[in-house]
């Protein structure tokens, strides 16, 4: 059985943002909109975040909205971000 994910600390999630451009922390949440040119564009680019996810057994909150969409990176169970809202955040961004 897998150890729980425990929430990482203030200074470690300031650590590991410095390392992914273009995300930002809001409360217990990991945030970042991306643009698309169409609407097509953008949903077979959350098909792709769909597999990314699949593979990590972490999903995010997506938010659509026409070109732009919003996804918000959290680990509900351990009541905050952990280790695996960053790891999931670097296979996103390798799409």
């Amino acid at each position: 059985m897998t150890a729980p994910a425990t929430p990482l600390s203030d200074i470690e999630i300031q650590r590991e943002l410095g390392a992914l451009t273009g995300w930002t922390r809001k409360g217990n949440t990991l945030t970042r909109t991306f643009a698309f040119p169409t609407f097509p564009a953008g949903i077979e680019w959350v098909r792709r975040v769909s597999e990314v996810a699949e593979l990590r057994d972490h999903h995010p909150d997506i938010d659509i909205r026409y070109t732009k969409i919003t996804l918000c990176l959290s680990t509900h169970s351990a009541g905050g971000i952990t280790a695996k809202d960053f790891e999931l955040a670097r296979g996103i961004e390798a799409i």
